[in-house]
């Protein structure tokens, strides 16, 4: 029997995005929830990758900007959501150091907007009895570069953003609490590691090296690839934000990773094997090619998640050799959805040059 909870509405933003869209189909394939899901469609938010729900009953799709507090009332007040899972933001490192205006109107205005109409919305619900909850999922790069050796991020590391992204990413997130500890808005935080899995865009490390793997192009791996990242499958990742919401403390954080820690030159050529395995051939190891490090790389992330495995009851399923396999083998076997992402505006070029625009 469902639960009056999993009867309700949720709102979830940056849904067309890599994890906004594997929320939404893990919400409608899994639980009873109604989700109405708002992107702007920015380079990164992709339709196809909602095509399995897309005219699902349990799902409406809306085309806009989290900036538009108009827009986001008319929401609020037409669905009535218990919840808003706020995933839409500016994501990658080397866009940032391109144009870091970009991430501050998203990133912090964006959620100024979304935190100022849920407090408006969360009241009036309060009045009639109702109930809401905002979760806002960020990222463990918050917390800036650990050493080799250093313990992994718990809740109390102090921040200390190294990129423009992370930086406006920490913004939020101090927002995010303010409006909870200084008008008693129900917010979580969710701080998670990197994301990785299908219907990725291909400017992240692990589909860009797919792509290029596959069509026989060279893999610009950074600096000597030492740089270590805690990876962690999207479905995983999913999961643990619906725990975050239905079962997480108003004001609380959660961190959510899989100890899977690898460096990012290890990842490269255990993509350059499966491939090799999946096509048939052999010596794509060959196309690594070493380039300049980008601007303030980070040297390694990590995130102790024990307390939210304790707290929440989620523990990550995928382990990290598995889900790069079913990685590699949903790329090849999903050429046309990579091809249309391909045929826009991105075409695998190098950023984070720190060129300005």
């Amino acid at each position: 029997m469902q639960s009056p909870l999993q009867a309700a509405t949720l709102l979830v933003t940056g849904s067309a995005g890599f994890i906004g869209s594997a929320l939404v189909r893990h919400l409608v394939r899994t639980t009873a929830y109604h989700v109405v899901s708002l992107d702007a469609l920015t380079y990164a938010g992709n339709l196809d990758s909602l095509t399995s729900v897309l005219d699902h009953p349990q799902h409406q799709f809306v085309h806009g900007d989290i900036g538009d507090a108009v827009l986001v009332r008319e929401l609020l007040e037409r669905y009535q959501p218990v919840g808003l899972i706020h995933l839409a933001a500016e994501s990658h490192v080397d866009r940032s150091i391109d144009a870091p205006a970009l991430f501050l109107a998203t990133n912090v205005h964006g959620t100024l907007t979304l935190l100022e109409e849920s407090r408006r919305h969360w009241q009036r619900r309060r009045v009639a009895g109702g109930s809401f909850r905002f979760v806002h999922v960020s990222t463990d790069e918050v917390f800036g570069s650990l050493g080799a050796v250093d313990p992994p991020c718990t809740t109390a590391t102090p921040y200390a953003p190294s990129s423009p992204y992370a930086a406006s990413k920490a913004a939020a997130d101090h927002l995010v609490r303010a409006w909870g500890h200084t008008y008693g808005l129900p917010v979580i935080v969710t701080t998670c590691s990197n994301n990785y899995g299908p219907y990725q865009f291909p400017e992240k490390l692990i589909p860009l090296m797919i792509l290029n793997a596959i069509e026989g192009k060279p893999l610009p791996v950074y600096g000597k690839g030492a740089n270590v990242r805690d990876w962690l499958f999207v479905e995983d990742h999913v999961a643990a934000l619906v725990a975050a919401f239905e079962r997480g403390r108003p004001g609380a954080t959660y961190l959510i990773g899989a100890r899977a820690e690898r460096d990012n030159l290890s990842v490269v050529r255990s993509i350059c094997d499966l491939v090799d395995a999946y096509r048939g051939t052999s010596g794509t190891r060959d196309l690594i090619t070493f380039v300049a490090d980008r601007p303030g790389h980070d040297q390694r992330y990590a995130i102790d998640a024990n307390g939210t495995q304790r707290e929440l009851g989620w523990t990550p399923r995928v382990e990290f050799e598995r889900g790069l396999r079913d990685t590699v083998r949903w790329y090849i076997k999903h050429r046309a959805w990579w091809q249309r992402v391909l045929s826009g505006a991105y075409r695998g070029e190098r950023l984070g040059l720190g060129e300005p625009r």
